[in-house]
């Protein structure tokens, strides 16, 4: 037979003892007492965190801008609830401020919010500005609107992300007594010590501020076509102190935000991106100008960079020896007309070689034998020299139009 179980009693008489008895180490032992609230805190934040959570996912679940938010904002609120929590029971125990242990740890815990409260702050900037990034794509063909309000979000961002990161290190700084005191000794020293530090933070005061100003005024965007110091580049990255532009050749150039504020630059796709490029061609003067424009207007209509707007043969300038011939031809781009100025040049060379081959600029000249000496038969020929031929467009490092 199976060994009967004795039945287990509870005795009543015993719980007023142990209320009792916790009552007594509740009053005279303030460890229980900080136990017992560090507890209650983290577990009153376990349940505030999900009760928020489950109210922000159910009203954002139709507002995408809002969603991402919080899915961005995760991570810090993770750490956020617990910390307020613990801080909010330390302060209500005000006889722990007589244990050193516990001065500290409440002081960590302070540094250590405002560090997650900053955390959260630039994550919720973030989501605002890939939102605003989404909703204006740059992939497209007409996008300068899109790059206008992409290059004012990226700016605005970065100047956001750096005031929230000095709000929430100046706060953290503050928050530790001896930094408070010397805090006190510059403000009475104002003179002196803000002549210093403005000095020293000349560089990162004026680079924001002329992040401000490129964020209003404009005058570069993401994806623009610049010249700077002479190299052909887009603007590739703005950041809160630099900007990154992507030469040609694969090259990266940075230069300082305030030197785009100081210094004059091109910009080739401020208002469009439409660009007219030109061609310069050095011929005698018996080639024929008729055939050979139109020449270029065929070059220009099987060429599928051309856009419709500008196929122009002008004679700009002549001299003793031969005459200058500049094309004009546009195209929607700079780099769609770096290759049609290509196309046409190497087709209007090839044109002259196999029609007007004599059309070629030669040196002409009359020589005289000296006296006593016959002249040799045929007479002395010159050859040919072609004058030096440049581009306009500032990529080639000719003289611009």
């Amino acid at each position: 037979m199976a060994p009967r179980r004795r039945p287990v009693h509870i005795r009543l008489r015993r719980l007023p003892r142990m209320g009792d008895e916790l009552a007594r180490l509740w009053a005279h032992d303030i460890w229980v007492r900080l136990g017992v609230t560090v507890a209650a805190a983290l577990l009153l934040a376990a349940l505030l965190r999900s009760v928020a959570y489950a109210v922000l996912r159910r009203l954002t679940r139709r507002h995408p801008v809002a969603a991402g938010m919080i899915d961005r904002a995760s991570a810090p609120m993770e750490w956020l609830m617990p910390l307020l929590m613990l801080v909010i029971a330390l302060r209500m125990l005000p006889e722990a401020a007589t244990l050193g242990p516990v001065v500290v740890l409440r002081r960590l815990l302070t540094i250590a919010l405002v560090a997650v409260a900053t955390w959260l702050a630039v994550r919720c900037i973030g989501a605002l500005e890939e939102a605003a990034l989404r909703r204006y794509p740059v992939d497209v063909a007409d996008n300068l609107r899109a790059r206008r309000v992409a290059t004012q979000v990226r700016v605005l961002g970065r100047t956001a992300d750096i005031l929230a990161i000095l709000l929430g290190a100046a706060a953290i700084l503050l928050t530790i007594p001896g930094v408070r005191q010397l805090g006190a000794s510059l403000l009475a020293s104002a003179g002196v010590a803000g002549l210093v530090l403005g000095l020293a933070a000349k560089p990162v005061l004026s680079n924001v501020v002329a992040g401000l100003q490129i964020a209003v005024t404009q005058p570069i965007r993401l994806d623009d076509v610049v010249i700077i110091q002479g190299e052909w580049g887009r603007i590739e990255e703005i950041t809160g102190s630099y900007v990154v532009v992507r030469i040609w050749d694969e090259r990266r150039l940075v230069v300082p935000l305030n030197w785009f504020i100081e210094n004059p630059f091109q910009n080739w796709t401020r208002t469009s991106a439409q660009l007219i490029g030109t061609v310069f061609l050095w011929l005698d003067y018996r080639v024929p100008l008729a055939p050979l424009r139109g020449e270029l207007e065929r070059l220009c209509r099987d060429a599928p960079e051309w856009d419709g707007r500008v196929c122009v043969l002008q004679v700009t300038d002549a001299n003793e020896r031969a005459m200058q011939l500049r094309a004009l031809v546009s195209s929607v781009d700079s780099g769609r007309n770096w290759d049609l100025r290509c196309r046409v040049r190497e087709g209007l060379i090839a044109y002259v070689q196999a029609n007007h081959p004599d059309a070629l600029p030669r040196w002409r000249g009359e020589m005289e034998p000296a006296a006593g000496r016959p002249a040799p038969p045929g007479g002395p020929i010159l050859p040919a020299q072609p004058g030096t031929q440049q581009s306009p467009s500032p990529e080639d490092g000719g003289p611009r139009r």
